[in-house]
């Protein structure tokens, strides 16, 4: 028997957290949508498979919380959808320093003040969202929750197996021709023996064999690849947790086609034997294969650097 479709309506109180707590689903494969028309919520729901997250609160026009009910208790009777109702909430305090701090209007402030709006405005809020308060599976303080403890939160509790994680894209690159500027992490292999002088090796690539071979024979090898996996192994549990959806560890040489794609192609690898979502490209030898017109664009029509050896 196939599980039940995750459907999350996340609702509650303006400037407590209701938009992160979207982001944050949406970042572990919900399909998201913010404030849909209520009378269009179930057929939003539809019959597809993928998990749904849907934003609701006092911004949509003719706002109803007891239809809200009504219709989450008809998706409840649905056996194909398990439908969670997440309601944020905060402190009066904390909701009014966040409107000063950002100086939004708050959707159901009166007019005068500024500060007596916004906690007017909190008032007739809470009052029109006690029923959906009450009705919630999950309510979410976020008065003394910061940001990467709310993604934990949503995440021990939604995360689904399969659901997306960190992922990690390996690259290797040539030094001359300037560094990855999406790269979080960057090393630096020019230290290791280099097989471009090496006649019968120079027109190979570090996916060779022989090139692999050669290299790895470099006595410093072993102890740098000990050094290196001891090093970005243990940062990546502490990436996940913090909430980081994608790494990008950049490894140079001087011409981009040895030693760094021999030991980009050894570290996803490895990464992958672990468990983690890895992916791996070679800068120049990737753009080597589109052609000299790849190099002219990436370059902005200057004339392209050939890369000492």
């Amino acid at each position: 028997m196939m599980a039940a479709r995750p459907v999350v309506l996340v609702t509650g109180l303006s400037g407590a957290g209701r938009a992160s707590i979207l982001r944050h689903l949406e970042d572990l494969g919900f399909e998201t949508v913010d404030n849909p028309p209520l009378d269009l919520l179930e057929e939003l729901v539809g019959d597809g498979d993928q998990p749904l997250a849907a934003g609701v609160d006092t911004r949509s026009r003719g706002f109803d919380p007891e239809q809200v009910l009504r219709t989450l208790s008809r998706l409840r009777l649905r056996p194909d959808i398990a439908v969670t109702l997440v309601y944020a909430t905060a402190e009066d305090a904390v909701l009014l320093r966040r409107y000063s701090e950002t100086r939004r209007r708050h959707p159901l402030a009166p007019g005068g003040s500024l500060g007596s709006r916004v906690a007017d405005g909190i008032a007739r809020e809470q009052a029109l969202m006690a029923p959906l308060r009450d009705a919630a599976d999950m309510v979410v303080d976020t008065s003394d929750l910061p940001l990467p403890s709310l993604r934990q939160t949503i995440e021990r509790r939604f995360r689904r197996e399969g659901a997306p994680g960190l992922l990690i894209h390996v690259q290797s690159f040539a030094f001359p021709r300037g560094l990855p500027r999406e790269a979080d992490l960057v090393f630096d292999v020019r230290f290791l023996r280099n097989p471009h002088y090496v006649p019968e090796l120079k027109p190979q690539t570090g996916r060779d064999a022989a090139v692999a071979a050669y290299v790895e024979a470099d006595p410093d090898f072993p102890g740098f690849w000990g050094r290196l996996v001891g090093f970005v192994d243990p940062l990546l549990p502490r990436y996940v947790a913090e909430g980081k959806k994608y790494l990008t560890v950049a490894l140079g040489c001087t011409g981009g086609r040895h030693r760094s794609v021999l030991v980009a192609e050894r570290l996803a690898d490895h990464l992958r034997i672990l468990g983690w979502r890895a992916d791996v490209t070679h800068r120049e030898l990737d753009e080597a294969a589109r052609g000299p017109a790849a190099s002219e664009a990436r370059l902005g029509g200057r004339e392209a650097l050939s890369p000492s050896p």
